[in-house]
């Protein structure tokens, strides 16, 4: 459990991790927080985008569309692995998802099966969209995933967390496949390597 951090260590946290961050606009203050809390924070989440074109997708990641306003995310991992930082604050990502797979987070632990969805996401997790189409084939470029796993332990070593507070959005809402094509174990092992 922690306080969300600053905006101004989000990004410091970022590029201290190595990575080439993309300031968009007004991200600092554009959020959702008028809707509801944000914070305690207990995880980070990783997406995947459905979209196509970087401008593209950081645009719909910023503004949103019809029935779902945003910012959809924090930060944008474009497939060139740069980070463009499009809100701060509560951000409509998570969704509602499994309050058995925040505890687990949380403590830390294996996550159970995402069965339910009955626990406001928003409130409680970074979230990272990346782009891809997520179809399967799109492919995931080496750098794109390097810097997956670089802007997940930024947040973690703030927070003083591990590995296990990395999850995708397919381990916290029933239904959901994203981010598709990126084992999620596979990047809490890289997570986990880069925190030693």
């Amino acid at each position: 459990m922690a306080t969300p951090m600053s905006a101004s260590s989000f990004i410091r946290a970022l590029k201290n991790e190595g990575l080439t961050v993309v300031e968009v606009g007004d991200w600092r203050t554009h959020n959702r927080n008028h809707v509801g809390p944000w914070g305690p924070v207990h995880g980070v989440m990783m997406h995947h985008t459905v979209t196509k074109g970087t401008a593209n997708t950081v645009r719909i990641c910023r503004d949103g569309y019809a029935g779902l306003p945003g910012p959809l995310c924090h930060g944008v991992i474009a497939k060139d692995g740069r980070v463009h930082l499009v809100g701060y604050g509560r951000a409509n990502h998570a969704g509602s998802g499994d309050d058995d797979v925040l505890r687990a987070v949380i403590a830390e632990k294996a996550l159970p099966p995402d069965n339910e969805a009955n626990t406001d996401g928003n409130r409680h997790f970074y979230g990272f969209e990346c782009e891809n189409l997520g179809d399967g084939t799109d492919p995931w470029p080496a750098v794109q995933v390097e810097a997956m796993e670089a802007a997940a332990a930024a947040v973690c070593r703030v927070h003083d967390w591990n590995a296990p507070s990395v999850i995708g959005h397919l381990e916290w809402q029933p239904g959901k496949i994203d981010p598709r094509g990126v084992s999620m174990t596979g990047l809490r092992r890289r997570v986990a390597e880069r925190l030693k």
